[in-house]
């Protein structure tokens, strides 16, 4: 069993999408990030264990999901319906062959789902511009080869928490990576599909949150750096 955690802020529309199609073997842990929609209620009347986040923030809905999950992989993804659950066995799949033989004997594994938008809107421009901008800045302080900071990801739960990563808004999935770089991790990136979200965008389909995100993930860069 592997559990995948759900960061969740007002998705009630997009979770029954998401929860119906989680594949044989994955368990949702839906963090709900104190909305206001019922996404808690839906997520429990379709089967998801339901984990409370008061402190509102991306990365404190991710965090608390890695410390409230009980297997020894994990997944994170975004609860919108923008990815499809359906693809992460391809992701564990890709780790067990990053490490090549387990944690005994070789560094830690991180895998990202590089996104390919399959409709209109999937991505907007100006959110992937900034994307583009932040895996390069990436690559340059980190050494990596990341074209995409993808939001569904798979790696071993304690291995992550031992990053021991602060940021509790947008820089948290940046940071993840970036310390898993410095830390000597494999990191890879196989392609999934990426679709319209269901119901209002909070980060990528405006400019304003996209800006936002932006913010918080050069604010990390530049603490790291120091």
């Amino acid at each position: 069993m592997i559990d995948v955690v759900l960061p969740c802020l007002n998705e009630a529309e997009a979770l029954p999408w998401v929860l119906d199609r989680m594949p044989e073997g994955f368990r949702a842990l839906v963090v709900d990030n104190a909305s206001t929609d019922g996404s808690a209620r839906v997520a429990a009347d379709h089967g998801a264990r339901v984990v409370a986040a008061p402190q509102r923030g991306f990365g404190a809905a991710c965090h608390a999901g890695l410390q409230a999950a009980r297997t020894e992989v994990v997944c994170v993804m975004d609860a919108d319906a923008s990815l499809d659950p359906a693809d992460l066995p391809r992701l564990v799949a890709a780790l067990g062959d990053l490490e090549s033989g387990g944690r005994s004997l070789s560094p830690p594994g991180l895998v990202l789902g590089r996104r390919r938008p399959t409709g209109p809107g999937a991505w907007p421009p100006h959110a992937r511009l900034g994307n583009a901008v932040l895996a390069r800045s990436l690559n340059r302080r980190a050494g990596t080869r990341l074209r995409d900071l993808g939001p569904m990801r798979a790696a071993r739960r304690d291995a992550l928490l031992g990053l021991g990563l602060r940021d509790r808004r947008f820089g948290y999935p940046l940071e993840m990576v970036l310390h898993a770089a410095r830390g000597g991790w494999r990191i890879g990136e196989i392609d999934v599909p990426y679709r319209p979200r269901t119901g209002a965008s909070k980060v990528t389909g405006t400019l304003g949150g996209t800006v936002r995100a932006v913010r918080d993930m050069r604010r990390v860069l530049a603490e790291v750096a120091r």
